[in-house]
């Protein structure tokens, strides 16, 4: 799969980005000296499709992150979906449209009403988590730990990978990392996400 050069990572080394996700326990294959270009096409060679979702969703910038679980999200969004599901992804979008803090809060809101349990639940906590604090906006801000967006994004992707149709996992998987690698280059990903 060609990666391009995912001219959105900022890390100059891949393991900027490890360094991230080892914070969140998720230890990654070490390729010194790796772009992350080199390190996800590395990944991607031996197949390892689950480490490259953790790579790219700790890779990515905050924002392109929380798209990439929202489009992800939505590939697997059933019509049939509750409809606090369904708010939670169209804030976890808003939220990415307009990043304010009143769409943040309103994001954490709506995950919450969607108990934590699906993609697009993830989706609005990723975007919740991506802003400067985790307190309530009345009281000095928590800032979260910089890793805490690539676990809510890498949740969402896997969740919409494996919730429905599990044995075609590694296919959704595919085409996941196919846009996050076309957001990466500055593109919608909206067409990968969808086998198209």
């Amino acid at each position: 799969m060609e990666t391009g050069a995912l001219t959105k990572i900022t890390a100059r080394q891949a393991d900027e980005v490890l360094q991230l996700a080892r914070a969140a326990d998720r230890v990654l294959p070490a390729i010194p000296g790796a772009t992350p270009a080199v390190y996800l096409q590395q990944l991607m060679a031996k197949s390892a499709f689950n480490d490259a979702v953790h790579f790219l969703a700790f890779g990515l910038p905050k924002r392109e992150a929380v798209w990439w679980a929202c489009v992800s999200a939505r590939a697997d969004l059933r019509e049939s979906a509750p409809p606090p599901v369904a708010a939670a992804l169209a804030a976890a979008e808003a939220w990415v449209y307009r990043p304010t803090e009143e769409l943040r809060y309103a994001a954490w809101e709506r995950a919450k009403e969607a108990k934590f349990e699906t993609p697009s639940a993830w989706a609005a906590v990723a975007a919740f988590w991506s802003g400067p604090s985790l307190a309530p906006p009345d009281l000095p801000a928590v800032p979260p730990s910089p890793h805490l967006t690539g676990v809510a994004v890498s949740g969402a992707v896997t969740l919409a990978a494996v919730q429905t149709e599990a044995a075609l996992a590694d296919q959704k998987r595919q085409r996941y990392i196919k846009t996050a690698i076309d957001i990466a280059n500055g593109g919608s990903g909206r067409n990968e996400a969808k086998g198209s």
